[in-house]
């Protein structure tokens, strides 16, 4: 059974895993020791930092990822959303995005933002589905150089970001 619960440090070495390969799929340098390195110390990253973070799993086993971090009493970042392959199209990726939308939205945060590289445009197709709008385009100082796309949206009010599949969990 799918279902998203709060990171746990026994989800960090598969967390780190499953991000890499999706790297690997796209073409993208995975370097934990560098640019990436919010992945390796979880709890001061995002916890610490007044966010969170969220593993989605079947069965136990680690198939998705999302973390938001408060930018401003108003504005939030979502990141690190990673879904393996298996289960992209299937709704599983926005409803990771809700759960961190839902977190921002009992904590008042008014809106959200978020950075998703080029290649990955299937995402960028969930995203302006959900309300995100793109707002611009950075170039990254990992090793590829990487070029990203801004988006934004409101955070919605209550019963408009989830069509009820998930509860999410700590929030």
């Amino acid at each position: 059974m799918l279902s998203i619960v709060p990171f746990e440090e026994r989800h960090a070495d598969v967390v780190l895993a499953l991000i890499g390969s999706i790297f690997a799929e796209y073409g993208l340098t995975f370097d934990p020791a560098g640019y990436d390195a919010d992945l390796t110390n979880i709890e001061t990253k995002y916890r610490k930092a007044g966010g969170d973070f969220w593993v989605l799993e079947n069965d136990g086993c680690v198939v998705g990822t999302v973390a938001v971090v408060p930018l401003s009493s108003d504005d939030v970042e979502i990141k690190r959303v990673y879904l393996d392959a298996s289960l992209r199209g299937r709704g599983w990726g926005r409803r990771l995005v809700e759960h961190a939308l839902a977190w921002a939205r009992a904590r008042g945060h008014r809106r959200a933002r978020l950075w998703s590289d080029v290649k990955f445009t299937r995402a960028h197709v969930m995203y302006e589905r959900l309300g995100f709008v793109r707002t611009g385009i950075r170039d990254c100082e990992d090793l590829d150089r990487s070029r990203e796309h801004g988006y934004e949206m409101p955070v919605p009010a209550i019963g408009t970001a989830s069509r009820g599949e998930v509860t999410p969990g700590g929030v």
